[in-house]
């Protein structure tokens, strides 16, 4: 294992800091329990180009759409040294026909429809499938001291450009500063 060490000359250190929580929060996500034991979760890790240019387009949008937004977290991605992106992808439904999703009988293929942010319906239990992989990511962040905040419109974006093949996308900016970047932020 490797340590690191940091200084004022080596910004780059806290950045390699970062990629290495985002990691274990990766790995806290692929173990966190499942709906019959089955794993739809996907997540890409995002840094440097990738992440200003994640940053620069929820900007961009924002400012299309009149979101103030996306802006505002456009500023937040940017400001941050990572970014984990965690989704569903073909996420096959539990079976239980609970109705949970909308449905009386489990979601068929035919049911599924690409909307403007993602593809659904989608099975509830999948969706708390990944609730809970979210949690245990943030855990293990917030275990190592790195200040993050789940994202709606940072997986929006992602999706959108296409950084991860998901259905169902969140973000998770990180950020090993002074001061999280993630509150008190302006509009």
């Amino acid at each position: 294992m490797a340590f690191l060490l940091w200084s004022e000359e080596e910004g780059d250190s806290m950045e390699e800091a970062v990629k290495l929580v985002a990691q274990l929060m990766m790995l806290s996500a692929k173990t966190a329990p499942k709906g019959k034991g089955d794993d739809f979760v996907v997540m890409e890790v995002v840094t440097g180009r990738r992440l200003r240019k994640l940053g620069e387009t929820m900007i961009e949008y924002g400012e299309e759409v009149k979101d103030r937004f996306y802006i505002r977290d456009g500023k937040s991605v940017l400001a941050s040294q990572g970014l984990l992106l965690i989704g569903l992808k073909d996420a096959k439904p539990v079976g239980l026909n609970c109705g949970g999703c909308g449905f009386e009988r489990c979601i068929r293929s035919e049911d599924v429809k690409e909307l403007r942010d993602f593809r659904a319906p989608v099975c509830m239990i999948r969706l708390l499938d990944l609730g809970i992989a979210i949690g245990s990511a943030v855990k293990t962040a917030a275990l190592h001291n790195v200040d993050n905040r789940v994202m709606y419109r940072a997986g929006v974006i992602a999706r959108k450009l296409e950084m991860i093949n998901a259905d169902v996308v969140m973000g998770i900016p990180l950020s090993g500063t002074g001061k999280s970047p993630y509150f008190d932020r302006q509009m």
